[in-house]
């Protein structure tokens, strides 16, 4: 940009015209006090335009140092009194959380909105102490509005995912090897079960990863599905799932176990240790960021582990895909990614073929070359996996499969 008070230098003016500039000059400054003490005397004045990012990030600052220090006095007077009691309920959320960290990065302007208001996204990031690594965020609009003599919070955007911190009152349950926050009744269930697998989970996947886990439990379905991430599946007919909370400034991110509501409840006791061992399996072996393993490989052995302390048969846990068996239905093939789709009509088959793929191979290999098939697909194509860890084609392996379904469910 350009500065009209520079250039090339210039003589100085007469006296009388230096005199002059002089009584102008007193009179602009004399002007421009009037204009402050006015401004003064007038302190709830709105401003004639937005906020600028210096204001903006003076009030998330303030927002994020009244949670570290407990000031929930200091953060409602960070937002409209309209926008006090939900605003409320989050602070006493935050304030439940074990945080190592919880602050809003000014990301940039939102919609051009009329004057004394401003739309700004922001970057909501937060450490969990003792189970993230770094900070994980999610980007968010507020709507700022003059009030008060002041830029304060009244409300966010209409199209933003809800955060855990935004549902009902929060229970937080630290257990022995997990971590479970949320609103739903179950949260001190699911951190007992999610302790109890971590060894079955490790007894199988080695002892090179956390080793610890933690879960979202909301009550609301809405919640559960923005937790679970844009490209979540349907959760009306999935029970949990593991995920990834993203990172900032170019980190991995956070592994996540999002408990749907709904289903979880109708799952029988086995039903939900299988679950979430299954789950606690895909956080140890990293498959949410996965994007090599065969899909039948990456959800057969986490069912092969969630069904080690199960004491279910065969063709109980396999009620589908015994039904297409004995209809002489018998795939031809291992399922492909389409197959885990929410919208397959096989997806509770899919999972089945998997888990009994899987569990062929841990009966007649042994866990440890299952597993290190697991890690070598990730790295290799499928074909050269089974062949260098089974010994086998891809169609000889299919073929041996299918005789297996025919022989377990028929």
């Amino acid at each position: 940009m350009s500065d009209p008070g520079r250039g090339a230098p210039r003589p100085a003016p007469p006296a009388s015209r230096r005199t002059g500039a002089l009584a102008a000059g007193l009179c602009v400054v004399l002007a421009l006090l009037g204009a402050a003490a006015f401004a003064v005397l007038r302190p709830g004045a709105a401003p004639s335009g937005a906020p600028g990012e210096d204001a903006v990030g003076a009030l998330l600052e303030r927002r994020a140092a009244a949670v570290a220090r407990g000031d929930r006095a200091a953060f409602l007077d960070t937002v409209t009194p309209a926008l006090r009691a939900p605003e409320g309920r989050v602070f006493d959320n935050l304030r439940r959380m074990p945080l190592d960290a919880w602050r809003e990065r000014f990301a940039g302007f939102g919609d051009v909105a009329p004057s004394g208001e401003a739309s700004v996204r922001v970057t909501v990031r937060h450490r969990l102490r003792g189970f993230d690594r770094a900070e994980t965020g999610r980007e968010r609009t507020l709507r700022l509005t003059w009030h008060d003599g002041g830029w304060r919070v009244s409300g966010s955007g209409a199209g933003d995912d809800p955060e855990i911190w935004d549902g009902g009152p929060l229970r937080v349950v630290t257990g022995a090897a997990s971590l479970v926050i949320g609103d739903a009744p179950e949260v001190a269930e699911i951190s007992r079960r999610l302790d109890a697998a971590e060894p079955v989970v490790t007894s199988v996947t080695g002892r090179g990863w956390a080793r610890t886990s933690v879960a979202l439990a909301p009550a609301r379905p809405a919640v559960a599905r923005a937790l679970a991430g844009s490209s979540s599946p349907d959760l009306t007919r999935i029970a949990a799932l593991a995920t990834v909370a993203p990172g900032v400034d170019g980190g991995r991110g956070a592994d996540r176990v999002v408990v749907s509501p709904g289903t979880f409840t109708r799952l029988t006791a086995t039903g939900r240790d299988v679950v979430l061992t299954h789950e606690l399996t895909h956080v140890a072996l990293d498959a949410a960021r996965d994007t090599r393993t065969p899909m039948w490989l990456i959800e057969g052995l986490a069912d092969h582990v969630g069904y080690k302390r199960a004491n279910l048969g065969v063709r109980e846990a396999a009620a589908e895909l015994r039904a297409d068996v004995r209809a002489g239905r018998v795939p031809s093939a291992l399922p492909d990614a389409a197959a885990f789709s929410a919208s397959s009509d096989r997806l509770t088959q899919a999972y089945q073929e998997s888990w009994l793929a899987c569990r062929m191979i841990a009966r007649d290999h042994g866990e440890k070359i299952l597993l290190h098939l697991y890690r070598t697909a990730g790295r290799t194509s499928e074909s050269a996996a089974l062949r260098s860890t089974l010994g086998l084609s891809l169609s000889r392996f299919t073929a041996q499969w299918r005789t297996e379904l025919r022989r377990e469910l028929g």
